[in-house]
């Protein structure tokens, strides 16, 4: 049993825990580049679609940063139903309810990087009131929901995307409010926790698609507690699903007719091939970023310093425990507890890792889609903690899991510290060299960059933008067109970030027609290059 004096310092700590927990998520919100997806955001914000925006901006015609700026702001003449309607044409996939959030706020209280960002930080302060609340729902303590508060606050997964400018943070929040609700419902059994229920599920499908592989989740969850029966509760829930799912008809219907774009726009998910061997080692990382993260990448150049050793030092030691604490909940809690926590780690991630297995892809590798693995591995978690710090066994048992519970959360503590201090991070995948460009770039007294916009729009551009120098000028070409390099700059850069292009053909086209030669910029994985006239 748990002492008055141990509660008291308990709820101290997380108290504590709660306003460094605020603390990092909204201190340094500019200082991380403003990377490929959220510069697509800000897009959306704006209203434009990237066709309009490629089709007036890359044809080779010299432009200003400040020409790739509008559309990043949210343009006066375009409204909601433009961001909405962009959202349809292009990215189906990605619901609605966020970017409209979104584009209010920035209307309301400016467009900077960290005006933006904050929405995104605001809004998970509120998983924490969720998440204590299916504490109480699902285990019946409030010393649980204490615990899983503690670690909610420092763990740097979520502190990492509470500071990013996309609807995870949302999805967060609505993972446990419709968890939450769902066993509210099932408890007192009343028309109106159910319409409550059927509320959130249509709230979370309007924040990200994935939110139906939770409301499985769910599904199997409610038949499965009772046992198989069409019960009235089976009944219960199967109504208010379709009520949710009827009230979320409109996007549905505007997805099932865009599948080819979504196809096309989500391809490099099952394009970009992996083997078993990567594969594991992606998953093995993921989940110690959820617990511990110096930003270690095995695809990265491991730069030896003591964090990295560190990170790669806890990796089996977290596994281990996010193994035993699976195990122990389904040994040690009742079927309605741990059948809870088990669909909500496995229903959701199974659509994402059987096709990975069997057709090859990178579906499953992306920690941003494996919210509800990660929650759910939170609470079990959180009940292995809380169990094992409240037994009645020997002193030194207490102890021991104790001192795992401060190590975690000093891990979690340093990583938020590390992290914040950071101009960028894996999570911004795209543009983890952006800064050093940049850098390079705006060392010159006059340049012009010169980028395509063959394969991935102008995403790469517009994150520039957010950090290029007034004073420098920009040529974006389509396809592989040369465009006619004016002789009054001091320096001219050739920038091709992520493209499967020909650089020797670009090569022989500057050589041959307008007599330069490229120049490599070392480190080469910047993907940056000095024109020299030969």
């Amino acid at each position: 049993m748990v002492s008055r004096k141990q509660i008291v310092w308990l709820k101290f700590l997380v108290i504590v825990l709660l306003l460094l927990g605020v603390f990092f998520r909204f201190v340094n919100l500019d200082r991380k580049v403003y990377w490929f997806d959220e510069t697509f955001t800000s897009l959306r914000i704006s209203g434009y679609t990237q066709q309009e925006a490629a089709k007036q901006v890359c044809d080779g015609r010299e432009i200003g940063v400040e020409d790739l700026h509008k559309y990043q702001l949210s343009a006066v003449e375009r409204t909601s139903i433009d961001t909405i309607k962009s959202l349809a044409v292009e990215v189906p996939q990605h619901s609605p309810l966020y970017f409209v959030i979104a584009r209010f706020w920035v209307q309301w209280f400016g467009n900077s990087v960290a005006v933006t960002r904050s929405l995104s930080a605001l809004i998970s302060l509120l998983a924490f009131p969720c998440l204590y609340w299916l504490c109480l729902e699902l285990f019946k303590s409030s010393l649980m929901g204490w615990v899983a508060i503690a670690l909610l606050a420092v763990l740097p997964f979520h502190v990492l995307y509470a500071q990013e400018a996309r609807q995870y943070s949302l999805w967060t929040v609505t993972i446990l409010l419709s968890s939450a609700t769902l066993l509210r419902a099932m408890r007192v059994k009343t028309k109106f926790s159910w319409g409550m229920y059927a509320a959130t599920l249509a709230l979370g499908l309007y924040t990200f698609l994935f939110s139906a592989f939770v409301a499985i989740a769910h599904g199997i969850y409610v038949v499965a507690t009772e046992s198989f029966r069409l019960s009235k509760t089976v009944t219960a829930y199967l109504l208010a699903s379709l009520i949710g799912l009827l009230a979320f008809m409109p996007w549905l219907l505007v997805v099932i007719i865009q599948l080819a774009q979504i196809h096309e726009t989500t391809s490099w998910t099952s394009e970009t091939k992996i083997s078993l061997l990567e594969l594991i080692a992606a998953w093995t990382l993921s989940i110690s970023y959820f617990f511990v993260d110096f930003n270690y990448d095995f695809e990265r150049t491991f730069n030896n310093t003591t964090l990295e050793y560190v990170q790669l030092f806890l990796i089996p030691f977290i596994l281990v425990l996010v193994g035993y604490s699976i195990y122990f909940i389904c040994r040690k809690a009742s079927k309605r507890i741990w059948l809870f926590v088990l669909t909500l780690i496995v229903v959701p991630v199974l659509p994402l890792v059987i096709p990975d297995l069997i057709w090859g892809g990178i579906r499953s590798v992306n920690p941003r889609y494996l919210i509800p693995f990660y929650l759910g591995i939170q609470l079990a978690v959180s009940y292995l903690l809380t169990t094992q710090i409240t037994s009645t066994f020997v002193k030194w048992h207490q102890k021991l899991w104790q001192l795992i519970k401060v190590t975690l959360i000093s891990a979690g503590i340093l990583s938020c510290v590390i992290s914040s201090q950071a101009d960028t991070w894996w999570n911004k995948s795209l543009n983890i060299y952006t800064p050093q460009v940049v850098q390079i770039i705006n060392k010159s007294t006059n340049p012009l960059l010169i980028s395509s916009c063959q394969l991935n729009g102008i995403g790469d551009e517009l994150s520039l933008s957010h950090l290029l120098a007034p004073k420098v000028r920009l040529q974006l070409v389509n396809e592989l067109n040369v465009p006619q390099i004016s002789n009054s700059f001091s320096d001219v850069f050739l920038y091709l970030p992520n493209h499967n292009l020909s650089v020797e053909l670009i090569r022989k086209k500057l050589e041959k027609g307008q007599k330069y030669k490229l120049e490599d910029i070392y480190p080469k994985k910047l993907q940056l290059w000095k024109l020299v006239k030969i």
